[in-house]
């Protein structure tokens, strides 16, 4: 979203800001493969060119064998228009997921033992592979595309010899407790994204976080790199993870560890079949940034698929660290929540650079920070905290107030099952702001914090039929700063023992409370002038966002 290369300064010539953004690329791409070209290599180029398809489809495929014998596959694009955005991607003679660059600007180069950033290494099989193009945007009609592959018998790509298959490592941590992360951070195998795994590492740690996921565009190349840089950072987990970028919306799929297909207009696939094939693997699913809207300037970056509720697990509720696009994102949680599906309340930064050189519309690692409450510091233990509610976002950073919700019947998950509890809300690091209860969406009467720890309590009956949905904020002027999921309360099961329990929160906030980092140090007063400053900086985004690379 809030992210990627910037686009280059429109004073230059058109055609030399691409040089640069293509030079850009290259020099990117460089630093992430070891490139030695032996002079005797015989080398076959195709030059598939042609037409851009003038239909509604927003995917087509170039087909091109590949023979016998052939050791590696270059793939030179251009989109041949200032207008036009086309992306490109790679499936082999067996229709498997080989790659997807989006709009990288540099050549994608695939080998037995080697590819590069967005693309996987394998087995060059003879038979007939497709180049995927996506027709981002197509503003110049007739639109044309140059494209040219080139088969090597001996590869140029050293071997890579940091990848690793992908396999879950032990706990980090066996404690129970709140543990601080990022849900969604783009290392350099997204195409419009530049910092190694260790990079993001390092400036993660900076931040006191737990743990990140790289939520890489529709390809799952940087898991090959998780176990190298687990080894060498033990006190951060690398959350697996996919963003699932369409045309038509983002979704973080947390977890995943397998390619599922984005191309959700074409015979065969849909937007229910991809939450299907994520479910099928444990993942879970959370829409991004749901509202932003930007046309052009982030293209599909608003929700606008019809999937049904039951298929979704979180929303994204702040985006990088604008709080004025929260306001629209939480009113949409609270929309699918009033549907009676229980969902989670996630940020994320959407951080490009690894939290170096962030512009004004950019967003540093941990702002948002998601604070979840776990078993373990494990990749099933993330899972299940989020799945069951146990979560807990501060919009601005990890040094925001942190807020506790517990009941005082013990939940089962998120779900208060009694016909009256006890809401208790134990604040901390959050003295000058204000606090509420927000019931079905619609906020309570708001609260001074006037001491540290604070406590909010507010007395709770059940309702006759269904369930009330309870969160805790806090604010500051017009904005949020800290927002827990919910609990949940219904009538008690007669057949049940619902007696009063302990402080057992479960959703939204659980029953515990974390800190997180407020962004801005200025005190109270400076909500009013936040606010202000968090809608200026929308409008900067919308005029200096690059589009993002899908």
């Amino acid at each position: 979203m809030l992210g990627g290369l910037q686009r280059l300064p429109q004073s230059l010539p058109v055609r030399y800001a691409r040089a640069m953004r293509a030079l850009l690329g290259w020099c990117v791409a460089a630093a992430a493969v070891s490139v030695s070209s032996p002079s005797w290599a015989a080398e076959t180029v195709l030059d598939l060119s042609g037409a851009v398809p003038d239909d509604a489809l927003r995917h087509f495929f170039v087909d091109f064998d590949v023979p016998a014998g052939t050791k590696e596959l270059e793939i030179s694009h251009d989109d041949l228009s200032e207008d036009n955005v086309l992306d490109w991607g790679l499936v082999d003679e067996k229709g498997a997921f080989r790659g997807w660059g989006g709009g990288n600007t540099e050549n994608a180069v695939v080998a037995e033992q080697a590819a590069s950033r967005s693309y996987l290494p394998g087995p060059i099989t003879a038979g007939k592979w497709r180049v995927v193009v996506g027709k981002a945007k197509i503003k110049q009609k007739p639109a044309s595309f140059s494209l040219k592959v080139t088969l090597r018998d001996t590869p140029t790509l050293a071997p890579q010899t940091a990848r690793k298959k992908y396999a879950a490592p032990a706990p980090l941590s066996t404690e129970t407790r709140w543990y601080a992360g990022d849900f969604h951070v783009h290392s350099i195998e997204s195409g419009d994204a530049q910092p190694p795994l260790d990079e993001i590492a390092v400036f993660a740690k900076s931040r006191k976080l737990d743990f990140v996921m790289l939520s890489d565009h529709n390809t799952v190349s940087q898991l090959d790199f998780y176990a190298e840089a687990q080894k060498k950072h033990p006190t951060l987990l690398f959350l697996p993870g996919v963003e699932f970028t369409t045309y038509w919306g983002h979704a973080n799929a947390i977890g995943a560890t397998t390619y599922v297909d984005d191309k959700t207009e074409l015979p065969g696939n849909s937007i229910g079949a991809a939450a299907k094939a994520f479910r099928a693997q444990g993942a879970l699913l959370s829409i991004n940034h749901p509202t932003l809207t930007l046309g052009d300037a982030c293209i599909g970056c608003g929700w606008e698929h019809d999937l049904p509720v039951d298929q979704l697990d979180a929303v994204e509720i702040a985006t990088g660290k604008f709080g004025v696009l929260t306001q629209s994102a939480v009113l949409y949680w609270d929309d699918l929540c009033a549907k009676g599906r229980h969902l989670a309340a996630i940020g994320g930064s959407d951080d490009h650079k690894a939290g170096v050189d962030e512009s004004p519309t950019q967003s540093p690692i941990g702002s948002p920070t998601t604070l979840v409450y776990a078993k373990a510091l494990s990749v099933q233990g993330i899972i299940d905290a989020v799945k069951t509610g146990r979560t807990v976002v501060k919009l601005f950073g990890p040094e925001d107030p942190m807020i506790e919700l517990s009941s005082s019947v013990t939940p089962t998950g998120d779900t208060i099952s009694a016909k009256q509890t006890k809401l208790s809300a134990t604040i901390t690091g959050g003295v000058g702001y204000m606090a509420r209860f927000v019931k079905n969406g619609q906020a309570e009467a708001e609260v001074e914090i006037d001491s540290d720890p604070f406590v909010l309590e507010l007395s709770a009956s059940a309702p006759a039929s269904g369930e009330d949905r309870y969160r805790v904020e806090v604010t500051e002027g017009s904005l949020r700063h800290t927002v827990t999921s919910h609990l949940w309360l219904t009538k008690a099961d007669p057949s049940a023992d619902a007696g009063p329990g302990g402080a057992g929160g479960g959703g939204g906030g659980g029953s515990e409370a974390g800190d997180d980092d407020g962004g801005c140090g200025c005190g109270v007063a400076r909500g009013t002038l936040l606010g202000w400053l968090a809608a200026l900086g929308l409008g900067l985004a919308a005029l200096a966002l690059r589009r993002k690379n899908r």
